[in-house]
């Protein structure tokens, strides 16, 4: 082992130990949503039809009382598990005699028999299988989607006890093996292709690694180029995934599958601007639309390796690559400052105000305009070796 690699895997170690004293924490607040019994999803289900029937016996109007899933004043932050759903938040009720509404209260019942039948039969489908038996009902791929995390949230049970599968886009590399639920054998070390991010998360099992980090890349452009160069061999054990931009829900579970698992440092490396920033705090904190899931979506110990905003002035980057902020920019600034969890990212609230006052972005590119192998052969290397994230 090199004097470099030494110095690489102490410091790397070192942050190992303190993120290990948080497992109790996260640990407790995961055992808080065990699976669910298939039988208590019947009965919930059942008692949702119950209600429709006992209004209809009453000559009362149906009505469906859904969690409002895109409000933030339903949401409240715990640092230990992220942005969750309130225990007191406002709802929205879809009714079967409002014009504006029957179509939506019609497909939630047509899924929720779809989710009936499979969690009876113990089978799975996916949500295009879903969509594709009705396409004329739910007019679009999206309204299944979204209706789906309706069902869980309103349920209270999580999406993948649903027995609904969704087709996974991220990619996952390097030092890694594990078993799908069929037994399917997957190694994920370094090759020309990356692995498909499982669409069954829950199903894996008997995960094997010796990785000393995890590290999330937002673009798959950049994802790619880490695995042109060979970046798991040249610098460390280490596992690359990425969620090709905003990530997909499969993508967050296995994030967090293998941070229950191996309890290793999380890396994220995204462009500096404020898209990279808020992927990277959805890994890390979660999103309002998938709140109700928190605990088994968020990494509350990711951190942000870079690109920093800092790091485009104290590496020089070219004027010419760098990107003036547009309005929308400025604004999503703006919002990420004001997110509850930032008061407890200090120094994440110095690097968005830099960006806001260089009033300019990049994305991790720019770094070539530097040397062509500056992000694998100098850039992350330095960045490991001295702690060079927040």
């Amino acid at each position: 082992m090199s004097a470099f690699e030494a110095q690489l895997f102490s410091e790397i170690d070192k942050l190992r130990v303190q993120l290990l004293n948080n497992v109790d924490i996260i640990a407790e607040n995961q055992r808080a949503v065990e699976e669910i019994s298939q039988d208590e999803i019947l009965t919930q289900i059942e008692g949702v039809i119950l209600g429709i029937m006992t209004s209809l016996s009453r000559d009362e109007v149906p009505i469906l009382v859904l969690p409002n899933r895109s409000s933030w004043a339903n949401i409240s932050f715990d640092s230990a598990v992220g942005l969750q759903m309130s225990s007191e938040h406002s709802v929205t009720s879809i009714r079967s005699d409002c014009p504006s509404s029957v179509t939506k209260f019609a497909q939630i019942l047509k899924i929720l028999s779809v989710i009936y039948r499979l969690v009876q039969s113990n089978s799975y489908a996916t949500k295009r299988d879903i969509y594709y038996n009705n396409i004329q009902l739910f007019r679009s791929q999206r309204t299944v989607d979204s209706i789906i995390d309706d069902i869980s949230c309103m349920l209270k049970v999580p999406r993948r006890s649903l027995h609904v599968l969704a087709t996974s886009k991220g990619l996952i590399s390097g030092d890694l093996c594990y078993l799908e639920e069929d037994g399917t054998r997957v190694d994920c070390h370094p090759s020309s292709a990356a692995v498909s991010i499982s669409a069954n998360i829950g199903g894996i099992r008997n995960i094997i690694s010796s990785a000393k980090f995890i590290m999330i890349v937002e673009k798959d452009a950049t994802f790619q180029r880490l695995l042109d160069d060979d970046l798991c061999t040249k610098l460390s054990p280490c596992i690359l995934i990425t969620g090709k931009g905003v990530p997909d829900v499969n993508s967050r579970l296995m994030v967090r599958k293998l941070w229950d698992t191996l309890h290793i440092p999380i890396f994220a490396l995204v462009d500096a601007d404020p898209h990279g920033i808020e992927i990277m705090c959805i890994y890390k904190y979660g999103s309002v639309s998938m709140s109700f899931e928190a605990h088994s979506l968020t990494v509350p110990s990711v951190m942000w390796l870079g690109l920093l905003p800092s790091d485009l002035q104290r590496l020089r980057v070219p004027e010419d690559s760098l990107i003036p902020l547009t309005k929308a920019d400025e604004n999503k600034l703006n919002s990420l400052l004001k997110r509850p969890y930032l008061t407890s990212q200090p120094d994440w609230c110095k690097e968005i105000e830099l960006m806001q006052q260089s009033k300019v972005k990049a994305e991790l590119q720019s770094l070539s305009s530097i040397a062509p192998d500056f992000l694998t052969n100098i850039y992350l290397p330095n960045k490991l070796r001295y702690g060079g994230w927040v």
